[in-house]
């Protein structure tokens, strides 16, 4: 069964949300200068409240590997994704599962079997919402996400065509630009169907 993670947690309500309807992984914006970026504090309070049931995913765009390590070393998060231009030996130097992100807008011209990462995830862009063309997937025999304008509407499709380890998404678990429960339960019964 495809996993599914919600990504972009910025409020108490919404760990409450994903507790009750249980994606399989739950992402904290962990980097500064993001709409959807938290707090050290506020992460470690979301973690704490978070059903043991639920991994949590620190999402880290160019950081310092000893920042996002320290996230780790405190137990605020279980795994880390890398969500910018992160060279393989900084995946390498991280105490954690790894998931890579790549642009797939335009083609992935990177050597992606060179990443010791644990997945990878493909998007158009960083929280762009919008969708790519899926035959710009680079083959790999490794489990990723897929994500980038991954809605109700194209969920079935998307699992079907590329079959994703796991979907993620942000904005279309949201109106308004916050977490929307109906959306999330809509979200989580097209998954848990296929």
């Amino acid at each position: 069964m495809t996993k599914i993670k919600i990504c972009g947690l910025q409020r108490a309500k919404d760990i409450d949300i994903v507790n009750r309807y249980l994606p399989d992984y739950a992402g904290f914006i962990l980097s500064p200068g993001f709409r959807r970026s938290i707090s050290r504090e506020t992460a470690k309070k979301f973690k704490s409240a978070l059903s043991p049931k639920i991994k949590a995913v620190g999402v880290f765009v160019n950081d310092d590997a000893e920042n996002i390590n320290s996230f780790v070393q405190s137990g605020i998060i279980d795994m880390v994704q890398l969500h910018g231009f992160e060279s393989p030996e900084f995946c390498a130097a991280i105490n954690a599962p790894v998931i890579k992100y790549f642009n797939c807008s335009g083609g992935v011209s990177e050597n992606i079997g060179n990443y010791k990462a644990d997945y990878l995830l493909f998007d158009s862009g960083t929280g762009t919402g919008k969708a790519f063309d899926w035959k710009n997937i680079p083959k790999t025999d490794l489990p990723f996400f897929l994500a980038g304008g991954i809605s109700a509407d194209n969920l079935s499709a998307a699992v079907a065509a590329v079959h994703p380890f796991a979907v993620d998404l942000s904005s279309a678990a949201e109106t308004g630009g916050y977490k929307d429960e109906e959306k999330i339960k809509k979200i989580m019964e097209i998954v848990r169907n296929e």
